[in-house]
């Protein structure tokens, strides 16, 4: 898989799966600007990627803003020439369940995972749109925005709603050729080693030691295992592939559905709240929702 002459950005790329995504796409040729907060994270990520014959440039900006976002768009194109690839990856977690969590704890969350995919998605179609479309949206969600993940109130509502980007995006892009996907990662980073029984498993994958066959089967991995996702839906291999959101962690590789109605009943002159009591238990309880995560790791974050 070659990305030659291509330009992405990847947020939130001083380590963890950032790192290993902005590591990957260079790898592949891209030339990679390395965002993080921590700017001296980022420069030794961009410096790891020169080291081993990449292109990369750090950038600093805190994710969340409009100004960051063209910020980060204007470095790409200052640095390379231009912008195929933004991968939205940057965020930060404030863990609390509902009667406990601040509205500064919420703000800050949303701010940087969901107005910063807004934001950095947006600025990058533009100048996508300046150079003719085709351009590659690559953001990133998490099971946490699929299933329940408990005192994850602002990252779920964060990841659950890039994935309604994902679907609008697609459709507002279509026409210009550009891709518009999630990644849905499971990894064994930093940020799900306080979740019981996967501080183990965590040790194991920063050590590079091979995890447990079962353990990858069942969708447990590295960083590195969700990296070549990145890189194909950068690719021109991955142009016919469009709202979607694709999940990655061990050996598995999943598409994960869109909402639909499971079962709809009519009747004539409309519901009452009695005639609803008396059909539920057999007309609608049967089809109700798993709403619990059930994959190994999925109430973890990014």
């Amino acid at each position: 898989m070659q990305l030659n002459g291509k330009v992405a950005v990847v947020t939130g790329a001083g380590r963890g799966l950032g790192q290993a995504y902005a590591k990957a796409l260079a790898a592949a040729g891209a030339a990679v600007v390395v965002n993080d907060l921590d700017v001296d994270l980022a420069q030794e990520t961009a410096q790891a990627i020169e080291a081993a014959g990449g292109q990369a440039v750090a950038e600093g900006s805190a994710i969340g803003s409009t100004e960051a976002a063209d910020a980060i768009v204007a470095k790409a194109v200052e640095a390379f020439g231009r912008l195929d690839v933004m991968v939205t990856n940057a965020g930060v977690l404030r863990d609390r369940s509902l009667l406990k969590m601040t509205d500064d704890d919420f703000d800050l969350v949303v701010e940087t995972h969901l107005r910063g995919t807004f934001t950095c998605g947006r600025a990058a179609a533009k100048q996508f749109k300046e150079q003719g479309g085709n351009g590659r949206l690559i953001l990133i969600g998490s099971p946490a925005g699929q299933r329940a993940s408990f005192g994850q109130t602002g990252y779920t509502a964060s990841k659950a709603g890039i994935v309604g980007l994902v679907r609008t995006w697609a459709a507002e892009l279509e026409r210009s050729g550009t891709t518009v996907n999630a990644v849905v990662p499971v990894a064994l980073t930093r940020m799900v080693a306080t979740i019981p029984g996967m501080a183990e498993l965590v040790e194991l994958a920063d050590a590079g030691k091979p995890l447990p066959a079962d353990v990858r089967a069942s969708g447990l991995g590295t960083a590195d295992d969700v990296a070549p996702l990145v890189v194909f839906l950068a690719s021109d291999e991955a142009a016919g592939v469009t709202g979607q959101a694709i999940g990655a962690g061990g050996d598995r590789i999943a598409i994960w559905s869109h909402p639909t109605e499971v079962v709809a009943e009519v009747r004539e002159g409309g519901w009452s709240a009695d005639s609803l009591a008396e059909a539920f238990p057999t007309t609608f309880a049967p089809h109700l929702q798993e709403w619990k995560a059930t994959a190994p790791g999925a109430p973890a974050g990014k």
